[in-house]
């Protein structure tokens, strides 16, 4: 049986295929449209789902979509008029998108397949949000039960829930309602600090250690009302996402002491205090949710999904508690995971199918489901647009790399098919010596143009983990943050000076790979083991042989604005744009001192893309 999932219409657009309820293929839309967080019909991710499964026009059984729109619609139409007059702009600026397009969304599905040759399907089915999210987390986790917790800003009503998986069955106990909603108060705090929301979430969570919790009592005594169970209520006051065009409303304002900061403007120790503040309050939310979940269900596994599971800081909080003997992520936790979940869905519900735990650690294949492109295929690309190039040996590959990351140049890593999810994870990354000094301001700087307070992540070899981080030794999807060993850490004693410039305080040296190492001596961790990552292993492992060190910093391949690259033309561009010294495409070799002058050309996406 063959599945199409789809998931679009408000954020991160993505298309998955499973067959006999093995993943075949999973993209987002967004890197092949090169438009970031994509929220169309992925038409491009479902033509290429298609035919890496090499399908025809009979082949498709069914359907999944990750949400009801109908629903959905019924919940703005209920929220505006409990908010009328006042979301009466809102409201008409709504409505055409909804009769135009979003309302629209299955027979939008089903005539693309019509249009691409393929069959109505028989089965189209269209699976709750949350629902969708509780079966991409606990389908593919390693558990035959556990508690599943979800949590985003909203689906059709519900804003967070609590499941339990058992077997082949994931149903939702408890679900918590709009407009009550962790993740929509989590990018309120995104707004009024200046960054965009449904994006610059990550930011505000690596803004939080340059800050202190001082607002935490004051959010808590106005804001958000907790209770023992993690459920919570919000005072709408304060908040303007109901009827209005900002997240944040006047009184929000006054609480914190004047206006939402100005984007691109410089941040202050207010910004830095009220993130640490937020992510203090998320973390103390999820907790104790996770804390009802284990003692309602007595399951000894966790699952997470959503977008606030992407929130690594509070994962591994979760991570170093005592409540759960395991925990499972699904690493594209956001709506692009949707589309796989509805697909999980249907497939285990519509005939009772059984489900199979992998014989790996988990069924996500490493989150490599995306695109590949062969070795010939990128020497054709090369050789028909004269981009100098060497080719590397099967054993010499890992030995060179490792030579230049020792010489602090910065790789541009293409290789193996397209992570799924919104984390590089070895196959779509830059990589660097993460004990350069220099190398976290040149990298946010010089390489991905972005904010110079924002960390990057290791990876390291899973088996030397333990020698560099405190108690996360297996985090493969760059999903948990952990303290460094403390053997490792420079200045912990030092008073904290809250008047240092930010910049001064980003650049100064905290461990023997400092590269990687955050203000507060933490890290966000991908562990590397040969099973789902062989390439990358290797080289970290030539590091490990030449310098001592089984550890590099990675971060996604992409720019600011940009979403991670796809094809090989996509690499090749970032790659001249940028302050990347070294191109690794397979086995090509590319260094940027002997590239021909660099013009913008956009004709290649038409010749080896998807147009």
């Amino acid at each position: 049986m063959n599945i199409l999932g789809v998931s679009c219409g408000y954020h991160d657009s993505a298309a998955c295929l499973l067959r006999d309820g093995k993943i075949v293929a999973a993209a987002q839309e967004e890197r092949f449209s090169r438009r970031k967080h994509d929220p169309r019909l992925p038409r491009h991710a479902m033509a290429w789902c298609l035919k890496e499964a090499g399908l025809e026009r009979d082949d498709i059984d069914a359907v999944a979509l990750h949400d009801k729109p109908l629903t959905k619609l019924t919940r703005l139409l209920s929220t505006y008029s409990e908010v009328a007059p006042k979301g009466l702009r809102a409201f008409l600026d709504a409505m055409p998108a909804w009769l135009q397009d979003k309302g629209w969304i299955p027979l939008q599905i089903e005539r693309f397949l019509e249009q691409s040759g393929y069959r109505r399907p028989e089965r189209f089915l269209m699976i709750d949000h949350h629902q969708s999210h509780a079966a991409s987390a606990f389908h593919p986790s390693p558990f035959e039960e556990a508690a599943v917790l979800t949590i985003d800003g909203v689906g059709e009503w519900a804003c967070s829930g609590l499941h339990v998986g058992e077997g082949n069955q994931c149903r939702m106990l408890y679900e918590q309602r709009f407009p009550h909603s962790l993740g929509l108060l989590y990018s309120a705090f995104t707004y009024f600090t200046g960054f965009k929301v449904n994006s610059g979430e990550y930011k505000l969570m690596g803004l939080a250690p340059y800050g202190e919790p001082r607002h935490v009592d004051l959010i808590k005594e106005h804001l958000i009302t907790i209770r023992e169970d993690g459920s919570f209520r919000l005072d709408m006051d304060y908040f303007d996402y109901l009827g209005g065009f900002t997240m944040t409303s006047e009184r929000f304002a006054d609480l914190f002491g004047g206006p939402a900061r100005t984007p691109e403007t410089d941040i202050g120790p207010r910004e830095m205090d009220l993130a640490r503040s937020i992510q203090a309050v998320t973390e103390e939310v999820m907790f104790k949710m996770a804390r009802h979940a284990a003692s309602v269900t007595g399951k000894r596994n966790l699952c997470l999904a959503g977008g606030v599971a992407l929130n690594c800081v509070a994962n591994g909080v979760l991570y170093r508690s005592d409540l759960y003997d395991g925990l499972f992520i699904q690493p594209a936790a956001g709506d692009a995971g949707g589309a796989l979940g509805a697909a999980l869905q249907a497939w285990h519900h519509l005939d009772d199918n059984p489900r199979e735990l992998s014989s790996a650690a988990d069924g996500m294949q490493g989150a490599l489901l995306g695109p590949s492109y062969a070795s010939s295929e990128i020497r054709s690309f090369l050789d028909d647009n004269g981009i100098p190039h060497e080719q590397l040996g099967t054993e010499d590959r890992p030995r060179r790399i490792a030579e230049l990351l020792d010489d602090e140049k910065v790789i541009g890593m293409f290789q193996g098919r397209m992570e799924f999810g919104p984390r590089a994870l070895g196959n779509r990354s830059i990589i660097a010596d993460a004990r350069s000094t220099r190398m976290q301001s040149h990298l946010n700087l010089a390489t991905k143009f972005r904010e110079s307070f924002r960390p990057f992540a290791p990876i390291v070899l899973r088996e030397d983990a333990h020698e560099y981080f405190e108690e996360v030794h297996d985090s493969p999807y760059m999903l948990l943050v952990d303290q460094l060993r403390e053997e490792r850490c420079l200045g912990q004693d030092e008073p904290r000076d809250p008047d240092r410039p930010l910049t001064e305080w980003v650049n100064a040296p905290r461990s023997d790979v400092p590269a990687i190492t955050h203000v507060d001596w933490s890290a966000r961790i991908q562990t590397v083991d040969a099973e789902r990552y062989g390439p990358l292993h290797s080289v970290l492992r030539a590091f490990k042989e030449r310098t001592g060190y089984g550890i590099l910093v990675n971060t996604s391949f992409n720019v600011r604005g940009e979403p991670i690259v796809c094809t090989p033309e996509d690499a090749y561009r970032c790659f001249m744009r940028t302050g990347i010294d070294y191109l690794v495409l397979e086995d090509c070799l590319l260094d940027k001192r002997r590239q021909p002058a660099w013009t913008e050309d956009g004709e290649w996406r038409d010749e080896y893309g998807l147009d």
